[in-house]
């Protein structure tokens, strides 16, 4: 194996996976993603046991789940239990636009243009060749795919010593500073599952320090993760994933923030998203106080606040600290 196809990253073979997955109505064996899709194909052509590479599939199955990509399980119809047979498939419907949206020429140009920008700067050539590799695997696209990217953000610098510790089972120790806190503080968990919410990557595991699962932003990490060589059962990922989603939610329904926006505004059209309508104004869940407050300030005078009261008083704070910034008076 090329020293190329050894150091490919975790997130490459994901993304091959995906677009494999899409590309076909059917659905994949097993057996055909193994020894056809990219990520894999190599390790097994290296000597990877299929055993080892069956349990990083199925590790890339909750991945992907966890990040609200729709994987369909085509079992035996006349035992859906038996999945030694199954087929994996992603429904295009799942991505596909409403019917009601299109787009003119320049628009389509801008697009292809801001995938492209995205892709090379993001992706190796392996991943910016989709098209390509799901012809080399023989399965018929019904329709090109074009301009095809992730909407992910570009990564934290975390994210790739966090991947491989999940893939290896290993304990990680980091450094980790909380909001209003002046130092940070080191972290010693189990890492189960990357996970993407709110735009922003997160990891969850089980800290060895509280004794207790715990999520972390990945934004919030100072320096290096250090991967140790302590490892745990690697049963502990099953289900991690969802469970950190869930978690995650739960939080979200707790704290509710009612805001006020102008009409056709940057902010408005990213709010609406994940907004409920109120007589006020709009209904927004959040997670993170300081992190929903740095996005409210970015927006300026797009949008205001009218509770609840803490998040008010950071939102403009921050507003006042930019204020004083640029020579202005409050």
């Amino acid at each position: 194996m090329s020293a190329t196809a050894s150091r490919s990253a975790p997130e490459e073979r994901l993304v091959n996976l995906v677009v494999a997955l899409m590309a076909t109505e059917q659905g994949l064996t097993k057996d055909t993603i193994l020894s056809s899709v990219a990520g894999y194909r190599e390790q097994l052509e290296a000597g990877a046991s299929k055993d080892a590479l069956e349990k990083m599939f199925e590790r890339d199955k909750e991945n992907l789940r966890g990040l609200g990509v729709p994987i369909e399980t085509i079992g035996n119809r006349t035992d859906p239990d038996d999945l030694r047979e199954a087929r994996y498939r992603v429904p295009t419907a799942e991505y596909s636009l409403p019917d009601d949206i299109s787009f003119s020429p320049a628009e389509v140009a801008l697009l292809n243009i801001a995938g492209s920008v995205w892709g090379s700067e993001s992706l190796s050539v392996d991943a910016r060749s989709g098209l390509r590799k799901i012809r080399a695997l023989g399965i018929p696209v019904d329709e090109p795919i074009i301009g095809y990217a992730p909407r992910i953000r570009v990564r934290d610098a975390s994210f790739p010593a966090l991947q491989r510790a999940i893939e290896q089972s290993r304990v990680v120790t980091f450094t980790y500073l909380r909001p209003g806190e002046a130092r940070p503080h080191e972290r010693r968990i189990r890492p189960l599952a990357l996970l993407e919410y709110e735009a922003r990557w997160h990891v969850f595991g089980f800290d060895l320090n509280m004794d207790a699962d715990r999520t972390f932003l990945l934004s919030r990490i100072v320096g290096d993760v250090t991967v140790t060589r302590a490892v745990f059962p690697a049963a502990l990922r099953e289900g991690a994933g969802e469970r950190a989603l869930a978690g995650l939610r739960r939080v979200a329904d707790r704290q509710r923030a009612l805001l006020e926006v102008h009409p056709g505004t940057e902010a408005a059209l990213r709010l609406a998203r994940r907004a409920e309508a109120a007589p006020q104004g709009i209904v927004v869940p959040y997670v993170d106080l300081h992190v929903f407050a740095d996005e409210l300030a970015s927006y300026g005078p797009e949008v205001r606040v009218v509770g609840p009261d803490d998040l008010r008083a950071e939102v403009v704070r921050r507003l006042q600290a930019t204020l004083h910034l640029h020579g202005g008076a409050a």
